[in-house]
C-alpha cells in the first residue's frame, strides 16, 4: 500500500532522503518543501561568464563511500572531476607568508614524522614536543568508547600547543569554523581518540594505519563534478518530481496514524532543517524533543571569490590553498582555495580563480566589506597588483553547525526522543557530519527508519 512521506528541508540531506525513499518505495508519494526559492541549501554553484563559483562546499571526500555511491546511482561518475594532482599540496600562513605544509601531515598530527622536523612552520621546541609524542601517556578515561574531550585539549596534551596553533586549529577551523577549545573530537575525529586507544601513541597509529582507499587512489582525496556541486544537486532535483520551494513549514502536528504538515495528511515524515529550526516546528507537540534539539550549536560562514588575471598575482598558487592560523588576525579569514589550480574548468585560460572563506563573527558583515577585506588579504599573501576583476559574494548566516563536546551525547538524546514518534526521523549537517558524502548518509538513514516504521 503505497503511502504520503513528507521531507522538511530542501537542503542535500533532504534531497538525499527523497530520492532515497523513491528507490525504496517507488510507488509511495514524496513532497519535499523548502523555505528558500531553490532547492539544494548550502550546495550552490554560480556561473559568472566562463566562471564556476561555488557558494558552498567545492568538493568531498572520496574516503567516505556515501557520495560516490549516489553519484554513481545518478548517471554522474563520467562527470567526476578528482583535484588535479601538481596542485594537491596545501600551505599554512606564518607571519603573513604562505609556508608549506608538511607532506604527510594528518588534519591534527603527522603521519611521518621527517617531513615535519625539517619544516620551518614549528620552532625546535616543537618539533621536539610533537617527537615525544609517543611517550605521552594516554588519558586513563579514554578507555571509554564513549569519552570526549576538545579538540584543543587533546592536540596540546599529544603534540603540544604549539601545534595546535600552527597548523592544527586552522587546519580544523577550514572545516568546521569552530573554536577548537570547545569542538567535540569524538564528533569530528573519532580516529585520533581510537588510534589513542588502541595504540597508545597518535604518531604510532598513524604509522600502523596509513592507506589510501581505493576511490582516493583514483581521484585523490577530494572529487567534484564538472560544472560545479550544483550538478549533484540538479541531477537529485531531476529525479523528484514534487519538491515546493517557497514553502516553510509552518506546523507539524502527529497523530494517530501519522502527521499533519499545515494541515496536509502524511504517514511519515523526515524532519531535515537545522537544529534549532527543527525545535521550533517540535514544540507545540513536544517540549522534550524541541529541547534536545534547541542544545545543538551553530554558526555562520561567508565566501568570497576573486578573479583575476593571471600575470597580477605574484604568488605562483602552486596548490589547492591555504589555512590561517587565528593569531594571525587576516581580516577574519580563515582560509582559501586556489580554484582554478584545484579542479579543471572553473576559469578560463589565463584567469586565477581565489576563493576565500571568513570566521563565524565576521561572516556576518556586509558584501562589500567582505570583498574588500578578500582583496587586501589577496595582496598581503599573494601579491595581486590590480584590482579583481570580479568579486562573488555567498553568505550562510546559521549554516555551520557546532560540534561542542559532548556532541554525540546530544544527538543520542535528540534521536531517542524523535523515535518516541512513529515515522518521525531527522536528518541533516546539525547530527553526524557536514561533509557531502555526511549529509547524503544523514538523509539515507532518515529514509530508511521511516521505511523501518513502516515494516514495523
Amino acid at each position: 500500500m503505497s503511502r504520503r512521506v513528507a521531507v522538511i528541508g530542501g537542503g542535500l540531506s533532504g534531497l538525499a532522503a527523497a530520492h532515497h525513499l523513491g528507490e525504496i518505495a517507488p510507488d509511495d508519494e514524496v513532497v519535499v518543501f523548502e523555505a528558500a526559492p531553490r532547492a539544494g541549501g548550502i550546495v550552490s554553484t554560480f556561473r559568472d561568464g566562463a566562471l564556476v563559483l561555488e557558494e558552498g562546499p567545492d568538493s568531498f571526500l572520496t574516503e567516505k563511500p556515501e557520495a560516490l555511491a549516489l553519484v554513481r546511482r545518478l548517471g554522474l561518475e563520467d562527470r567526476l572531476q578528482g583535484t588535479r594532482p601538481g596542485f594537491r599540496n596545501s600551505f599554512v600562513v606564518r607571519h603573513g607568508r604562505l609556508v608549506p605544509t608538511p607532506p604527510g601531515f594528518y588534519l591534527l598530527a603527522p603521519t611521518r614524522l621527517g617531513p615535519t622536523l625539517a619544516s620551518p612552520l614549528f620552532s625546535w621546541r616543537g618539533k621536539l614536543r610533537m617527537a615525544l609524542e609517543r611517550f605521552v601517556a594516554p588519558h586513563p578515561d579514554n578507555r571509554d568508547a564513549t569519552y570526549d574531550e576538545s579538540l584543543a585539549s587533546f592536540v596540546t596534551r599529544r603534540l603540544g600547543k604549539e601545534t595546535l596553533e600552527r597548523i592544527a586549529q586552522p587546519m580544523v577551523g577550514g572545516i568546521y569554523g569552530a573554536d577548537p577549545d570547545e569542538l567535540s573530537l569524538a564528533a569530528t575525529f573519532p580516529r585520533f581518540l581510537a588510534l589513542e586507544r588502541e595504540y597508545g601513541s597518535v604518531l604510532r597509529g598513524l604509522a600502523r594505519t596509513r592507506k589510501v582507499s581505493a576511490s582516493g587512489a583514483r581521484y585523490g582525496l577530494f572529487a567534484s563534478l564538472d560544472g560545479g556541486m550544483q550538478t549533484l544537486v540538479d541531477a537529485l532535483l531531476a529525479r523528484l518530481p514534487n519538491v515546493r520551494t517557497g514553502a516553510p513549514v509552518r506546523t507539524l502536528a502527529p497523530r494517530n496514524p501519522g502527521f499533519l504538515v499545515d494541515g496536509e495528511s502524511f504517514d511519515a515524515v523526515v524532519l531535515a532543517l537545522p537544529a534549532k529550526a527543527a525545535a521550533a516546528l517540535a514544540g507545540p507537540f513536544d517540549p522534550r524533543l524541541a529541547e534536545a534539539l534547541d542544545a545543538f550549536g551553530v554558526g555562520s560562514s561567508a565566501t568570497v571569490s576573486l578573479a583575476y588575471r593571471a600575470g597580477t598575482l605574484a604568488h605562483p598558487l602552486d596548490g589547492a590553498g591555504f589555512v590561517v592560523p587565528r593569531g594571525e588576525l587576516l581580516g577574519g579569514i580563515i582560509g582559501g582555495s586556489f580554484t582554478h589550480r584545484k579542479f579543471e574548468g572553473r576559469a578560463p585560460q589565463g584567469t586565477a580563480l581565489v576563493r576565500l572563506f571568513f570566521n563565524d563573527e565576521d561572516a556576518r558583515l556586509d558584501p562589500a566589506t567582505l570583498a574588500a577585506r578578500a582583496h587586501a588579504a589577496t595582496i598581503r599573501l599573494l601579491g595581486a597588483r590590480e584590482p579583481a576583476l570580479s568579486a562573488h559574494v555567498a553568505r550562510w548566516p546559521g549554516g555551520m553547525p557546532r560540534y561542542r563536546v559532548g556532541h554525540l551525547a546530544r544527538v543520542r538524546t535528540a534521536f531517542e526522543s524523535a523515535a518516541r514518534h512513529r515515522g518521525l526521523a531527522l536528518a541533516g549537517n546539525s547530527y553526524t557530519g557536514v561533509g557531502i558524502p555526511d549529509c547524503i548518509r544523514s538523509g539515507e538513514e532518515a529514509a530508511r527508519t521511516v521505511m523501518g516504521a513502516r515494516a514495523d
